[in-house]
């Protein structure tokens, strides 16, 4: 679970070319302005999403590891492993639930946006992938060499949408075979009980692959890239300085400003300090478990492996 060549070429791009002085300057300069990416609702389902996703990906690693000593250690302090496995069922439900409700919330943006659904689904601020990712993916690998700009990103990236459609992946592919080995009676009135080690198989390995994506790819492109390290608290604050904003998403800013909406989302009042306070500690500790589940993942593989 390498980190990808890719991404090595994305940091030392950043390193070259990313200057952010408005940062520095933000933090003593109160006159900022702010603009809202994202509302409460949801970063709330956010933050639900990384707490039952963090405790799956514990209680699951350390169910599939149980042979390392972290594994162990780990077993111990939670209660042991029949108490991870009531976790990870708990996490699994609390999962399912942020996934339904978000589909709540996505219908009630479309309804609030008064487009039709062909619109609000493939429209600009759609996170449905479309030709322009594919052009931004290629601008973006010239980027990485030095042989183009970087592309003017708009609302979504495409690796914001990838991030977004790997959830759908998981829940599907992880969510069914993980139900199909928790209610193992219910699923083998239709298929033959040798699946239910299959889909063992298959939620293990596909479990290992998203815990190794999310705690490496998707905290680079989010939190490690050298503008935004050691965190990008937007998902929690659901500010962004709007010079950071402009620099950022260019496309998506000229698009505000042509419509008139730029207004009416910016702001000169940043969150509370003790909410950016908390948000810092919330946000250490899930990085700090998610490179500590990570480090021990690699070491179980490749030295204790059995």
């Amino acid at each position: 679970m390498a980190i990808p060549k890719k991404e090595i070429l994305r940091l030392n791009r950043s390193l070259l070319e990313a200057s952010y002085p408005h940062l520095i300057a933000g933090k003593k300069d109160m006159s900022v302005m702010y603009i809202q990416r994202f509302e409460v609702f949801a970063r709330l389902l956010h933050i639900t999403m990384i707490l039952s996703f963090l405790t799956l990906a514990i209680t699951g690693m350390s169910l599939k590891f149980s042979y390392a000593p972290w594994a162990v250690t780990v077993s111990g302090l939670l209660g042991g492993y029949e108490a991870m496995g009531i976790l990870h069922r708990v996490a699994a439900a609390v999962m399912f639930a942020d996934f339904g409700v978000h589909f709540i919330y996505v219908r009630r943006k479309w309804r609030e946006s008064g487009k039709s659904l062909r619109a609000y689904v493939f429209g600009r601020e759609s996170i449905i992938p479309n030709l322009n990712d594919l052009k931004e993916l290629i601008g973006t690998t010239k980027w990485f060499f030095g042989l183009g700009p970087q592309p003017a990103y708009g609302h979504w990236t495409y690796w914001e949408k990838f991030d977004y459609f790997a959830v759908f992946w998981g829940v599907g592919i992880i969510g069914l075979t993980g139900l199909t080995m928790w209610f193992p009676e219910f699923f083998t009135r239709w298929i033959p009980g040798h699946w239910i080690n299959i889909a063992n198989i298959i939620h293990s390995d596909e479990a290992l692959f998203a815990s190794g994506f999310i705690f490496t790819v998707h905290f680079f492109n989010t939190h490690f890239r050298p503008e935004k390290f050691p965190m990008d608290p937007v998902i929690f604050t659901g500010q962004v300085p709007l010079e950071e904003f402009k620099h950022e998403r260019p496309h998506e800013y000229e698009q505000l400003l042509k419509d008139g909406k730029l207004n009416e989302l910016l702001s000169n009042t940043p969150a509370p300090k003790w909410v950016r306070i908390l948000i810092r500690l919330f946000g250490f500790t899930a990085l700090t478990i998610g490179i500590s589940l990570i480090v021990g993942i690699i070491y179980a593989m490749v030295f204790v492996y059995k």
